[in-house]
């Protein structure tokens, strides 16, 4: 597939076709994101689905136009519907994002995610040390937690290497996100201070990503940095307003409602990078 120019299809467009579309976005996440990430889809203009029985996982997968994997709370029913969702989404052509909390942390967790990657995801998104790991490549990270910065040659390098031996797009997010097809390459400032302070905002980042690719099947890539910046121009919008984590919470919401595609467009610091 060869890559959209930004400034023929600004990112806005891509807002404007995940809400003509109100795609269906099957979750299974973990028990702390749930309901902020059925919220976030909300207010930007998808629809959530919270399905995680193995008894149903393949069926609904089939019938939705995304599906999004988070193993944060994972057991092993879970995880058995996570590889039986994710099968189904590979043969039937149905884009889906990986997003492997905290895989360094347990055996159970690099498992999964070993078992998982077969399946072909269209997008990885994880913080540097979640990615660094998956890569093969020793990481201090610690829970959920990052030790290292997405602008570290090693983490960058296991990106592109991720998503070339995937073929896959890898978003790597942190202060500044770094975004990579194996070729292409972008940098993405945003967001706001307060964003590391509030739990889940990541996962619920994961399912709007999923969102916006199957709102735009044939431009993956692009859409993926759109899903990004949103929500780098919204946190930004929603800091202005924010006293603390809680009200910045509320604050993104009412941002990721109100942002116009003009403003996705034009407020978006993206970066291409040349050499990675």
């Amino acid at each position: 597939m060869t890559l959209r120019s930004f400034n023929e299809h600004p990112l806005g467009d891509y807002l404007v076709a995940l809400r003509a579309m109100t795609p269906l976005v099957h979750c299974i996440t973990n028990y702390v994101a749930m309901n902020s990430t059925a919220n976030l889809l909300l207010a930007t203009g998808a629809s959530p689905a919270m399905l995680h029985a193995k008894e149903e996982a393949a069926e609904f997968a089939a019938i939705s136009c995304a599906l999004a994997i988070n193993i944060g709370t994972i057991s092993t029913p879970w995880a058995e519907a996570m590889l039986m969702a994710t099968s189904t989404a590979n043969r039937q052509g149905i884009p889906w994002v990986l997003d492997p909390v905290a895989v360094g942390a347990t055996h159970f967790r690099q498992t999964l995610c070993a078992k998982l990657l077969p399946h072909q995801p269209t997008v990885i998104r994880g913080n540097s040390s979640e990615i660094l790991t998956l890569n093969g490549l020793s990481s201090q990270g610690r829970g959920v937690d990052t030790t290292a910065s997405t602008q570290d040659t090693s983490a960058t390098t296991a990106a592109v290497a991720l998503a070339r031996q995937h073929r896959c797009i890898v978003a790597m997010t942190g202060q500044k996100d770094f975004i990579t097809n194996g070729t292409n390459h972008y940098y993405l400032k945003g967001g706001h201070a307060l964003m590391p302070r509030i739990t889940a905002l990541g996962c619920g980042l994961s399912a709007l990503v999923a969102g916006f690719v199957a709102a735009e099947k044939a431009h993956p890539f692009e859409a993926c940095i759109a899903a990004l910046a949103c929500f780098a121009v919204a946190g930004s919008q929603a800091g202005q307003y924010a006293t603390g984590p809680g009200s910045f919470e509320v604050a993104l919401l009412d941002a990721l409602y109100q942002l116009t595609p003009n403003n996705l467009s034009t407020l978006a610091q993206l970066e291409a990078v040349h050499a990675v």
